[in-house]
């Protein structure tokens, strides 16, 4: 089983422009069964972080409305392609790989009731993705940035410029779980990828 974390930047650009299509319908195609896509917060969640700094109020409700924002790009992305199964708990996303689809996490049972030390913003969507490719004993993580990565660049020093979140290098740490954070242009090295491991499955 793979994750494949959505960026939500993929959801703002222009639609004639961005790759957010095609890397839906190729995880649809080549990852039936085999693949829960996690969405990220994108503009959704960039409207939480500006009505905190507005009305100041805490990390806690901050958390929950930004686990809101992500799923509001989970309907986004079912939205544009209905294959999708979009499931709010992981229960169903076992389900939904059981019946050969694609899932699409909405992750609303992260919502608390009292602060940890997951409710503040050094934890995004990333490191929601990386907790929950480690829940469901994932083979493999995927983190689809809108950005250029550096392929020779550790996990802590992606954290330290901003392209993963602060959290992730240290939830990472001592981990057999392999992680790939790519640029939203390698969907065509992804789709090499998926369709050999099909063939091999097959």
């Amino acid at each position: 089983m793979w994750v494949v974390k959505l960026g939500g930047s993929l959801c703002e650009q222009a639609p004639e422009t961005s790759p957010l299509r095609d890397w839906l319908d190729l995880l649809v195609r080549e990852g039936a069964g085999r693949v829960v896509i996690v969405p990220g917060g994108g503009r959704f969640a960039d409207a939480v972080r500006g009505a905190q700094a507005q009305w100041r109020f805490d990390d806690l409700t901050a958390h929950n409305m930004a686990l809101l924002a992500m799923s509001q790009t989970a309907h986004l992305l079912r939205s544009l392609n209905p294959a999708l199964r979009l499931c709010d708990r992981e229960a169903a996303l076992h389900q939904a790989l059981r019946q050969g689809a694609v899932a699409v996490w909405s992750p609303l049972e992260l919502q608390r009731d009292r602060a940890d030390a997951d409710t503040n913003w050094d934890v995004t969507s990333d490191s929601i993705a990386l907790g929950l490719a480690l829940r469901l004993g994932a083979a493999r993580l995927i983190v689809v940035k809108s950005c250029e990565i550096d392929p020779s660049a550790a996990l802590d020093q992606l954290s330290a410029g901003g392209v993963i979140d602060r959290r992730f290098a240290k939830l990472a740490e001592g981990q057999s779980l392999r992680i790939d954070v790519v640029s939203q242009r390698s969907c065509s090295l992804m789709r090499d990828e998926l369709k050999d491991r099909h063939d091999q499955s097959g």
